[in-house]
């Protein structure tokens, strides 16, 4: 036991809500009203969209007919989520139980976590297809599979014959035509997200056809494709194809510049990323990615590198060819452990750019196969023989009679999701997520049933059967699941007391205090370990379906934490209290609401006036977005003594050593981390980092963001002390027209929702990241 370890006296989590649309978020959740309309909820009808019982039911429904649950099962499961102890994933909270996401070519868009294999023309198609959908795509760009691309043999000349929408929406093709004559190509694209994905697909195929005998002349009619502002049928939200007319143009003058070659993997990651930006300019879908190269890959390393460009006047641009890169996260893989001067290049590489993580192939390939590497002894056996090129004998030698596909199947289980937190190949993984921040320490009941909730919710998701070969075999061979939890940080507070806070201060160390304190936090993450793995394992038993070797995760919890005011996955919170901005576009009816309900709006970053300065006026003719601004006080902030404690002076090595306190006990897959540290810190992290590797404890990859003291303006987290916490919530009252949220947006709603859903990786620490980087 914890001696002089004390807990609060009084837990402040939520009970059950009431199901009006007043008061279904924990009061300790300011931004949940905001962010829910915004992301979660579906219009009903013109001015009226679902409340949060209305999602609750829609998508419980939905789990429990594709998982056949038993009454028990979906009751348990109904609980969990009116309390808001236990959330399915926010691509189902979207689509969950619609009529949509029932047909099989739509299963895709059922889950945040993907990776792909860029082996072939057609993994280009999937990817903008899961993009469209919503899916995060993650895509291993190492040579072993760019490789295998055809080499680029034509000159592809484009041209648009016919602009979107000039034919009449009766006499639309809902599929892309393609008539090949001689050396002359007409595409005539389809207005559907199929349309879309074959004739971008058909555009690379051309570029390596052997049936043309010159240049070839590809003409593009756009005529059937619906215009920006028309309703997208299905899915949701609103049609607008600003971007795709140059997709073509763009894609050729990537393939024109390899002929005579093969693709290197920086142009594969062009190819890829333009169809992303074509996704998220038309507001289709906001885009997340992973793009995985080889950690010898010279030009992959750099390829991010002066992205923006500064004139001698100050004004900044950026590299046009090179603009889409942004859509994606770029990580290296070694296949073997990285020297300590490796680690101190990538960390301080990382602080400068973020770019350039290191990903520890061999962790990531045993942790993938813990079905046959179920010892620590195999595990170290396996990762000594990995490193030194014998990996793949070693299993042969152990299993003899393994196919070979399934063999080259499990040791390419190191691709990522666009957040790192899943490991597989060619894989899709749903997610589910524990709000921690709810369920009082000592409820060893509340916690039970919200994990089994969590691997019920994922399990259920195991029953879709892909129509992509290549993702419906690697679903049988190893099917994954992920349950991951928020709010861990403010569980242990609750758990521990302030007393714990002062030991991350002195930066966690192994005084007999904190040991104890280690101790009580593996018992916990041990203990939810055991049962997620325990019933999802018993669900597939039951279902006939093959039991996935790992089921825990933690993911970035962005957006869905703010429905319970948790900190976000493991990580502590920004302050005790900050002002919370969230994005809107301009006249958003959600954030028109949100002015009625007192909280203050500023236009965004990118809004300036003619000189460069930032707009203070959100009505400004000039303004195109706006940051919804709410005051925010974590719900342990008033405990006795808890206001000392600077918490965004914590040490990037405490936050490294809690890293992995939850990648040892609870993390199967891996944790989606984001280590925030000072330029002093860079060697001192590198040589953990290194350390973590050189001697197996765990690690595979952490995302490293520079902590900076410069008041960057409207970022996405601002702290403030408890006298302007206390006063800006007066002016918030002060300023409020209507009490009831809902009431306040059916004033102002009408029309299409133009966003669809929440983004397939959904992490505030990368929206820190990117704000940072375009003011720096």
């Amino acid at each position: 036991m914890v001696q002089d370890i004390t807990r609060p006296k009084e837990f402040s989590g939520s009970s059950v809500p009431d199901d009006d649309n007043s008061s279904q978020f924990p009061a300790s959740a300011p931004a949940a009203n905001p962010v829910f309309y915004r992301t979660y909820s579906r219009k009903l009808s013109e001015t009226r969209r679902e409340s949060w019982a209305q999602v609750s039911q829609r998508t419980m429904q939905g789990l429990a007919d594709l998982g056949r649950f038993t009454e028990k099962e979906q009751a348990l499961i109904e609980l969990m989520q009116r309390s808001m102890r236990c959330l399915p994933s926010g691509r189902w909270l979207w689509v969950g139980g619609t009529a949509w996401i029932n047909r099989s070519e739509n299963f895709s868009g059922s889950y945040n976590c993907t990776s792909t294999n860029l082996t072939d023309w057609r993994a280009f198609g999937l990817m903008m297809d899961l993009a469209m959908m919503g899916s995060g795509t993650g895509a291993v760009l190492e040579h072993k599979y760019t490789d295998r691309l055809p080499e680029i043999r034509n000159r592809l000349h484009v041209t648009i014959t016919r602009e979107i929408g000039e034919v009449p929406d009766f006499l639309r093709a809902d599929q892309t035509g393609v008539e090949i004559e001689g050396n002359s190509v007409t595409i005539s694209v389809g207005d559907s997200r199929q349309g879309w994905v074959k004739s971008y697909q058909t555009l690379l195929e051309l570029s390596s056809d052997d049936r043309f005998t010159a240049d070839v002349e590809v003409s593009i009619d756009l005529g059937s494709v619906r215009p920006a502002g028309e309703r997208l049928k299905g899915f949701g939200g609103v049609a607008n194809p600003i971007r795709l007319p140059a997709l073509y143009e763009r894609c050729a003058k990537v393939l024109n510049r390899a002929i005579g070659r093969k693709l290197s993997p920086i142009e594969c990651c062009l190819l890829i990323d333009e169809a992303a930006a074509c996704v998220v300019a038309g507001n289709i879908r906001r885009s997340a990615g992973m793009r995985q190269g080889s950690s010898d890959d010279a030009e992959f390393a750099v390829a991010k590198d002066n992205l923006w460009q500064q004139d001698d006047q100050g004004n900044w641009r950026i590299d046009p060819d090179r603009d889409v890169l942004r859509m994606a996260n770029h990580t290296r893989v070694y296949h073997h452990k990285p020297t300590l001067q490796e680690s101190i290049d990538a960390v301080r590489k990382q602080f400068y750019s973020g770019e350039g993580a290191i990903q520890y192939a061999p962790e990531a390939i045993a942790r993938s196969n813990a079905d046959i590497l179920n010892t620590p002894k195999l595990k170290a056996e396996f990762i000594q023989a990995y490193e030194a090129g014998n990996g793949q004998q070693w299993i042969q030698n152990r299993y003899p009679s393994m196919p070979t596909e399934e063999l080259e199947h499990r040791l390419q289980r190191y691709g990522l999701n666009p957040c790192g937190e899943i490991l597989g190949s060619n894989f899709h993984c749903n997610l589910s997520e524990v709000h921690l921040n709810q369920i009082d320490p000592l409820d060893y009941e509340a916690q039970e049933q919200a994990f089994t909730a969590g691997a019920l919710s994922v399990a259920a998701l195991l029953n879709h059967r892909f129509n992509e070969p290549r993702y419906q075999y690697s679903r049988e061979l190893d099917p994954i699941v992920g349950v991951s939890f928020t709010g861990l940080f403010d569980f242990f507070v609750h758990a521990f007391g302030v007393e714990w806070l002062r030991w991350w201060e002195a930066g966690r160390p192994d005084t007999v205090t904190g040991l104890q304190f280690k101790a009580r936090e593996q018992e916990y993450l041990s203990r939810w370990k055991e049962i997620v793995h325990r019933v999802v394992g018993e669900y597939c038993d039951r279902h006939g379906i093959r039991r996935p070797n790992r089921c825990t995760t933690v993911q970035p919890a962005g957006t869905k934490s703010l429905l319970t005011g948790a900190s976000s996955g493991w990580h502590p919170p920004k302050a005790q209290r900050f002002i919370r901005r969230i994005t809107f576009r301009k006249n958003d009816p959600v954030a028109l609401a949100c002015l009625d309900y007192g909280y203050s709006i500023v236009p965004s970053q990118s809004d300036k006036d003619e000189n460069g300065n930032l707009l203070n006026d959100p009505f400004d003719p000039r303004c195109t977005e706006w940051l919804v601004e709410i005051p925010v006080e974590v719900p342990w902030a008033n405990l006795p003594g808890a206001d000392q404690i600077e918490i965004e002076k914590f040490s990037a090595l405490a936050q490294m050593d809690f890293y992995l306190q939850v990648q040892k006990y609870y993390t199967a897959h891996n944790t989606s981390a984001t280590i925030e540290l000072r330029e002093d810190e860079i060697e001192g992290l590198a040589t953990r980092i290194h350390q973590a590797i050189e001697n197996n404890e765990g690690y595979i990859s952490a995302a490293l963001l520079a902590r900076f003291d410069a008041p960057f303006p409207r970022l996405p987290f601002e702290k403030i002390d408890k006298a302007t916490f206390d006063r800006l919530q007066a002016e918030v009252v002060e300023r409020r027209l209507i009490d009831d949220f809902y009431a306040a947006l059916v004033r102002h709603d009408g029309g299409d929702l133009i966003e669809a859903g929440p983004a397939g990786c959904d992490s505030d620490k990368c929206l820190f990241s990117d704000t940072k980087k375009e003011n720096a």
